[in-house]
């Protein structure tokens, strides 16, 4: 077995071994429209483990786009490798990290069952930062639910909402893990051209003139079937615990309703006590859970 760098002329048995195996790792970056747009470069190094016969039976890619270099940090796309031996980890690690000159950490996020994934982490010296749930709901009826007085909800207008949007994202979570890095109208502007995009699905909750809250529903699939994706949700501090956080995922709901899917789905830190709390009284239930473990660079 050999470990090397990814080159072109192998890249379609890389896309092929994360087809094969993104049902055993997150999966949040190998979907196909990821695959597709898939290039080996600076913002995504790559290695892939070769047995005796040049098959590829491992591989591990990180994420260091320009949201994630903001944050001096890299996410992996996929860490695998068919056969339980932790040195092969070790080698793949050992050469993804030729490519974080100027970062702090890598992290990845591994479903909670993935006991195996979880016990080489540990023992190539990842910590868990934090965990993060998942959460489904039956479409069935929406409560019942009212904008409150000089309240309005405003859909996102494209080439207009984008620095709106932003700066509300980014005071509503200013202090939640893994979320503090910034984003920027550019990003915004990219998440309303993408292939998930639903016209209205993206909403802002103002107090008179004041933005003070969004929302997002995205189309998404979800064992094999159309679920509505929610998020983010958020309300910037000064406005927080006044229940504007469950009008906005009413809102989402009904627009979910309305637009004829049968589920929606969301993502919460274990740490958010007070959202997954809302969560599950409006009726989602806990399917997955994930870990997310760092390797923090010394100083």
């Amino acid at each position: 077995m050999r470990v090397e760098v990814l080159k072109p002329d192998r890249v379609n048995g890389f896309i092929e071994y994360c087809r094969k195996h993104r049902n055993e790792v997150d999966d949040s970056f190998l979907y196909e429209e990821d695959l597709k747009e898939f290039t080996p470069n600076a913002e995504n190094p790559t290695y892939i483990v070769l047995d005796e016969q040049g098959e590829i039976i491992g591989a591990a890619s990180l994420i260091i786009d320009e949201y994630n270099r903001r944050g001096q940090r890299a996410r992996f796309r996929i860490f695998h490798s068919e056969v339980e031996e932790p040195d092969i980890y070790k080698e793949l690690l050992r050469g993804l990290l030729k490519h974080t000159e100027g970062l702090r950490k890598i992290y990845i996020f591994i479903p909670l069952n993935n006991q195996r994934l979880i016990s080489v982490m540990t023992q190539l010296d990842f910590s868990v930062e934090r965990y993060a749930f998942l959460l489904v709901r039956e479409n069935s009826d929406v409560l019942e639910w009212s904008i409150p007085q000089d309240y309005r909800i405003q859909s996102f207008r494209s080439g207009v909402d984008e620095k709106i949007w932003s700066e509300v994202r980014n005071a509503g979570f200013a202090k939640l893990k893994g979320n503090e890095t910034p984003v920027t109208p550019e990003m915004v502007a990219k998440m309303a051209e993408g292939n998930d995009y639903l016209e209205g699905g993206m909403k802002i909750l103002y107090h008179l003139e004041t933005p003070v809250g969004i929302v997002r529903g995205a189309d998404d699939e979800y064992e094999g079937a159309p679920i509505m994706n929610i998020g983010p949700l958020a309300i910037i501090p000064e406005y927080q615990g006044q229940g504007l956080g469950r009008l906005l995922l009413r809102a989402s709901l009904q627009f979910a309703k309305e637009k004829g899917y049968h589920k929606t789905i969301l993502s919460v830190n274990g740490e958010n006590e007070r959202a997954q709390a809302l969560y599950v009284n409006e009726g989602f239930r806990q399917v997955e859970g994930v870990a997310c473990y760092e390797y923090i660079f010394q100083a």
